[in-house]
């Protein structure tokens, strides 16, 4: 260990290593609760491409383990060192390259946070539409690395419907680059999207060139407030069968609508059980109608009350509670976030199953996510200090995912399997879908190098 480090040091500038101990716990985690992380021999500060592939071609040959990571933002673990190993940080790789306004595409290094680079696009005129409510400190590695979804994936799609191009540092430091800058172009096996949520098991992204649409027209947003969760999964349903044109409709429940209220002194009505965000950016009579439809639907199924935001203003704040939901709910003690994906047409037996959950196990669930695409998030909340909790948190976590998959939905729809969800995916997928990801492992991974015992063990 010792001479890896040294040899960094002979090839890397001062400020793009870093051996002190004190600086070094600061990568040792991402997000995620209850996942281990171990202790790092060094991080390596890439700042540019060659820096990564240095760091890459030293641990090949010393055979010591590496874990990409970015933002550290994750949910799953897959950014948690492992002991001995060298960490590559690519928070330092924050510059955005080029924005083609005609060719609709940007490049960006893999640092640059979603936030960031949606604003900058934005001034082109552009839309890059992939938005975890995390954007404002998740950087487009990280979405990269897990294929994140948001906001708007109910309409847009996710990271991946995003991605033209890739560089990639593989395992032993060569750069492979994949795909293309063209709008059409099917030469060779999908390269790009056999990366892209890999969790940096595969190679390190250290570039990518991303599609963009042009900017959307300004939404008309409303909220409608339910007496039960049920009876909004319900509307839900109905409101996706009517064919209804939307970019974005998201649901929290009581516990999260306080939760949000608390943390940000906002005044959202606690009197309903769940409370639907609807949105429409098709724009003029057509973007009024869209949301009337989903009104009247909405009422059809029990709303309480359907409110339409007077001004753009309003329908930001709303989006602003959404987005803060997470943190909000970490404000009520310590949490494990679920990240289940069903089909649509089962999200009402899914929140109801939820709700027995909660109640079965005498544990608080805060129910919220993308309604539209059937990507929830359910909260478990608990006391980490009581043991009590803390173990019947951990069973109701397992059984939200249990849910899931007896619904026919998977265990991940966007913040992906790191170490937390690995021995579910091998659930999920079976025997022979696991061999498969092994033998990929495998081909580009020999030496079992690149974030080892993430994703798949």
């Amino acid at each position: 260990m010792n001479d890896l480090v040294e040899r960094l040091r002979q090839v890397l500038p001062p400020e793009a290593l870093i051996t002190d101990q004190d600086r070094i716990q600061s990568y040792r985690y991402d997000r995620a609760m209850f996942c281990p992380a171990g202790e790092p021999v060094a991080v390596v500060l890439a700042r540019e491409t060659a820096h990564v592939q240095a760091a890459m071609k030293l641990a090949n040959d010393a055979g010591v383990p590496v874990v990409p990571q970015g933002a550290r933002s994750g949910l799953s673990g897959a950014a948690n060192a492992i002991d001995g190993c060298l960490v590559v940080s690519l928070e330092k790789m924050d510059r955005i390259l080029a924005i083609e306004p005609v060719d609709r595409y940007v490049v960006t290094q893999p640092g640059v946070y979603n936030a960031v680079l949606s604003r900058a696009v934005a001034e082109q005129g552009l839309f890059y539409p992939p938005d975890p409510s995390s954007w404002e400190f998740c950087s487009i590695g990280g979405n990269l690395s897990t294929n994140s979804g948001g906001l708007c994936c109910v309409k847009y799609g996710v990271t991946t419907d995003y991605v033209l191009a890739l560089e990639v540092v593989l395992a032993d430091g060569q750069v492979l680059r994949t795909g293309r800058r063209t709008v059409k172009g099917v030469a060779g096996y999908d390269l790009t999207k056999l990366i892209v949520g890999s969790e940096g098991t595969l190679g390190i992204i250290t570039e990518a060139t991303l599609a963009l649409r042009p900017q959307a027209a300004r939404p008309r947003t409303m909220a409608a407030l339910f007496g039960s969760g049920v009876a909004a999964g319900e509307a839900i349903v109905e409101i996706i069968r009517s064919g209804v044109s939307l970019s974005l409709l998201e649901i929290m429940d009581r516990t999260t609508i306080k939760a949000v209220n608390d943390h940000l002194r906002m005044d959202l009505p606690t009197e309903a059980a769940a409370m639907l965000i609807a949105q429409s950016d098709a724009g003029g009579e057509a973007g009024a109608a869209d949301v009337a439809t989903v009104a009247k639907l909405c009422r059809q199924y029990g709303a309480i009350e359907c409110i339409e935001a007077d001004d753009p203003a309003e329908g930001e704040l709303l989006l602003e509670a959404r987005r803060a939901a997470l943190v909000a709910l970490e404000q009520l003690g310590t949490t494990m976030i679920d990240d289940v994906c069903v089909p649509r047409s089962r999200l009402a037996d899914f929140i109801g199953a939820i709700e027995r959950l909660s109640a079965d196990l005498d544990i608080t669930i805060g129910v919220l996510g993308h309604a539209g695409d059937g990507n929830m998030h359910p909260t478990v909340v608990f006391d980490a200090a009581d043991p009590d909790q803390a173990a019947r948190a951990q069973v109701a976590f397992g059984k939200v995912m249990e849910i899931g998959l007896e619904l026919g939905g998977t265990i991940t729809g966007e913040h992906g399997v790191g170490v937390l969800k690995r021995e579910w995916l091998a659930e999920e997928i079976g025997p022979v879908g696991l061999s498969v990801h092994r033998a990929i492992k495998a081909a580009l991974d020999p030496k079992n190098l690149l974030n080892p015992g993430k994703v798949v063990s």
